[in-house]
């Protein structure tokens, strides 16, 4: 029995306590009442009767999996009369197909698919709203690669074709002389796959290695017998570049901007709570990701997950420009002038963190 599954026993009775903030039993930290908008001085804004929020199973997704386990959604939404659904996804791709279909409204994704469903639709689609998670993704590689040169003839997965690590891979690998193509052509051929599929062909040698999102990274290193070839957090000035944001469909925005700001007030206090309380948090995700996957991810891989990742509200929009540009440079995107302008709206956060005394974010150009 590992660590997570003794605490698990003891966490599964004491969630009654932390998730019913009126119980008579207080948790060690317990979580605080949420209070509504309205009560902390905003304007009341229109609301809706349902919210339907994306999100990954992943560690990357961290504050969602809170968001859930603690029921912050629920807790806030529902004092305005607000339902909520989630809708699982493996990649972003398929998430910016489901919001164009009218699946969901609300969703955490990385940013490049962020970006193509902005562009793909002239930014009629979605608006990013606020940021979620920082850094947390890697190239793994089976022993015995040690140089960019051997990197050639090699087959390398990413978890779908145009989305933030296979546009990630594609630019990297360009850049070292290796150019790809969505067809699989180039000297190192890049196989858009599954996570878990992934995994299961690493093992087996079917593929060389893969550019992933943790806790897939750690779980080729730790089960699958890989090595870090690469950490990409050493590619970015000061090792931060946006994994995780929030996006709104943006009818969905126009029409009930109360829900997207209750939706961010949860995602706020997801992130404050993960920040005072690392083990418990841990916890909540290895309860949400055995509820959506069937299995917890064992200790070892989870926590050298965490160690990869800095949750925050900032959506850093410098390193989503500079993630366009990487997929202009893969050959996965085509960008006329000024094509990103307005994709941000961090209005609502701003007045959520205006209330709260914290920095106020700006768009870097790129929005309201």
């Amino acid at each position: 029995m590992n660590n997570f599954t003794r605490r698990t026993l003891v966490a599964l009775t004491a969630a009654s306590v932390v998730l019913i903030p009126v119980a008579a039993h207080a948790a060690p930290k317990p979580v605080a009442t949420p209070t509504p908008s309205a009560s902390l001085g905003l304007p009341k804004l229109p609301t809706a009767p349902t919210v339907r929020i994306g999100f990954f199973a992943n560690v990357t997704h961290a504050p969602a999996l809170i968001g859930q386990q603690l029921r912050f959604f629920e807790q806030y939404l529902n004092k305005e009369g607000t339902n909520v659904e989630y809708v699982l996804f493996n990649a972003g791709p398929a998430e910016i197909e489901a919001l164009k279909g009218g699946a969901i409204d609300v969703g955490y994704i990385g940013p490049n698919p962020s970006v193509a469903g902005y562009t793909s639709t002239n930014g009629d689609l979605l608006n990013v709203v606020s940021g979620v998670a920082s850094g947390g993704a890697s190239l793994i590689v089976k022993q015995g690669i040690n140089t960019v040169a051997d990197l050639k003839g090699k087959k390398i997965a990413s978890p779908q074709l145009g989305g933030t690590q296979d546009v990630a891979l594609r630019s990297w690998l360009k850049d070292q002389g290796y150019p790809t193509t969505s067809a699989g052509g180039g000297d190192v051929t890049v196989i858009p796959t599954e996570n878990a599929t992934s995994l299961t062909l690493f093992k087996k040698g079917d593929i060389d290695g893969a550019w992933v999102p943790e806790p897939w990274a750690s779980r080729l290193v730790l089960e699958g017998g890989g090595k870090e070839f690469l950490d990409e957090k050493t590619l970015w000035p000061g090792g931060q570049f946006v994994t995780t944001n929030i996006i709104a469909g943006k009818n969905f925005l126009k029409q009930y901007p109360g829900t997207v700001r209750t939706v961010l007030q949860a995602n706020n206090s997801s992130i404050k709570w993960i920040a005072k309380n690392v083990l418990p948090a841990k916890d909540a995700v290895q309860l949400q990701i055995t509820k959506w996957t069937g299995k917890p991810l064992p200790d070892s891989v989870i926590n050298r997950a965490w160690g990869n990742l800095r949750f925050t509200w900032d959506p850093l929009p410098a390193t989503l420009k500079k993630s366009a540009d990487d997929a202009v440079n893969a050959g996965l995107l085509f960008l006329k002038p000024g094509a990103l302008n307005g994709i941000y709206d961090l209005r609502l956060l701003n007045s959520l963190l205006k209330v709260s005394k914290a920095k106020q974010l700006s768009a870097g150009g790129l929005g309201l």
